[in-house]
């Protein structure tokens, strides 16, 4: 079967959709990767399909971010900015603009703090990155040897201050995350499946591991994308190639969904 076979069908049903709602993950997907990570703006092209989207059709556009939304807003650089669900769903920021404030245990806060301290003392500060709920080391740009060597350093660290206090680690592309468990971007997928309804057409578009919760979320319900230039197996039944493929996708979306537009 062709990896564009699920896309073509797709097409199809949400040519006949009044409640068009597309899921975007942003690093990799919409922006390529970068070793700085603020320097992660997206692809030429993409801000603009986006805006485009969000004001000329009924679609709603929703953003699914491992980053913390204060992080992702200058990068996106639209405005007034979508729904964005930052911190794999511990952030909210709703399409009207209004903040939901991140709410951790005491035990998972502490947890977090001595995980930071602990890589201040490896002299690894260069390569954190604080979120509102979770803690992230960053590799890449080093040889894959010194990533599994960091990797292993890491793990191994953080490993008795995750159980500890109640803290989970995931691996991603490109480090390594200790999070709070509860929240992942197929919970958010899943919240947003059952606010729209049975009859919404919906796609969610991601491509790291951290992506697969959502595939796996929407697998009954819509459209899973991997947006890769390697494949690998994932439970997304669609395959895109950035940032070609990802341009004539975002602006099929566009011509289809403003046809459908009475």
């Amino acid at each position: 079967m062709s990896r564009f076979s699920a896309i073509d069908n797709f097409w199809i049903k949400l040519a006949a959709a009044r409640s068009p709602v597309l899921l975007l993950d942003y690093d990799g997907t919409l922006a390529p990767f970068c070793v700085e990570r603020d320097q992660a703006f997206p692809y030429p092209g993409v801000r603009e399909l986006l805006e485009h989207i969000r004001k000329t059709t009924d679609t709603r556009l929703v953003i699914i971010s491992g980053r913390a939304i204060d992080d992702l807003l200058p990068l996106l650089a639209i405005d007034p900015p979508p729904e964005v669900w930052g911190c794999h769903g511990w952030e909210q920021l709703g399409p009207d603009g209004d903040r939901h404030p991140v709410e951790i245990t005491p035990q998972a806060r502490l947890g977090l703090n001595l995980a930071g301290q602990w890589l201040e003392a490896q002299g690894l500060m260069s390569q954190m990155e604080v979120k509102p709920a979770s803690l992230a080391l960053h590799w890449r740009g080093l040889d894959q040897a010194e990533q599994q060597s960091l990797g292993r350093k890491v793990a191994d660290g953080w490993r008795s201050l995750a159980l500890e206090h109640g803290l989970e680690l995931h691996p991603f592309d490109g480090g390594v995350e200790l999070r709070c468990p509860g929240r992942d971007k197929g919970s958010v997928v899943s919240r947003i499946l059952d606010e729209v309804g049975p009859d919404a057409v919906v796609a969610f578009l991601g491509d790291d591991l951290t992506d697969e919760d959502g595939f796996k979320a929407i697998a009954a319900r819509g459209l899973g994308v991997l947006v890769r230039r390697e494949y690998r197996v994932t439970a997304a039944r669609g395959h895109l190639i950035p940032p070609g493929e990802l341009i004539d996708f975002l602006q099929n979306w566009l011509e289809v969904t403003q046809k459908a537009i009475p």
